[in-house]
């Protein structure tokens, strides 16, 4: 076991809150074929990354936001599939709503389908890529998550399950928890992960001494 203190928690959505991997399959699957390029490679490169950096790097010279827009259209409404991950709803619903936020890649409006369509609740600080000039694994997102709960990065902790988003966390000075939902272990260990978790049933919190802010998270490895 291993005992972890901090002051704030950082959540990473899609693939460490809500399990929303086929309907992400779906809508960048049709977008590559009509653009003719390989589905597979295309949902694993735009898996962690906001949308639009991922259209950047795949059609240089396009309408990026036509692009994105197409993207973002089709991510609201396919919700087919999109649930929570075992233990994410209990987890989020015992923490003190101030010390954790949500920090995601994806737009504002998509996370806010998401976390309602899997019954989560809606955090009190969120940051999205509408929110960021850069995004992961750029540490600006995280930074910010921080900011939005007073506290330094350097005393948060952050839940990953894409090697850019752990990138992102430990370049903010972050620790990295990993979830390998959606990427093999040595992925996760190569962008620096601290620990790889294999599920929130794995987890357990308690608060502090009165009058404290921090928090002790139990991982069960």
């Amino acid at each position: 076991m291993v005992e972890v203190t901090c002051s704030g928690l950082l959540f990473d959505l899609d693939g460490v809150l809500v399990d929303s991997t086929p309907a992400v399959a779906r809508v960048w699957t049709k977008w590559a074929i009509a653009h003719g390029f390989d589905p597979e490679e295309t949902v694993r490169q735009a898996h962690g990354r906001p949308s639009i950096a991922t259209v950047r790097d795949i059609l240089p010279g396009a309408d990026f936001e036509k692009e994105n827009e197409v993207i973002l259209r089709g991510e609201i409404e396919d919700t087919e599939g999109v649930i929570p991950l075992p233990g994410a709803r209990e987890l989020l619903s015992s923490l003190p709503e101030h010390q954790w936020a949500l920090v995601t890649s994806c737009a504002r409006p998509l996370a806010e389908v998401r976390l309602r369509v899997a019954g989560l609740p809606m955090p009190r600080n969120m940051v999205t890529c509408d929110d960021v000039r850069n995004g992961k694994p750029d540490p600006e997102p995280y930074i910010k998550g921080a900011a939005l709960l007073g506290v330094p990065a350097a005393k948060c902790v952050v839940f990953e399950d894409a090697p850019a988003g752990i990138r992102a966390g430990k370049a903010a000075g972050a620790l990295a928890i990993a979830l390998p939902t959606t990427s093999p272990d040595s992925e996760l260990e190569e962008a620096g992960a601290d620990w790889i978790l294999p599920g929130f049933e794995n987890l357990s919190f308690s608060r502090a001494d009165h009058g404290s802010n921090s928090l002790h998270l139990l991982l069960r490895l």
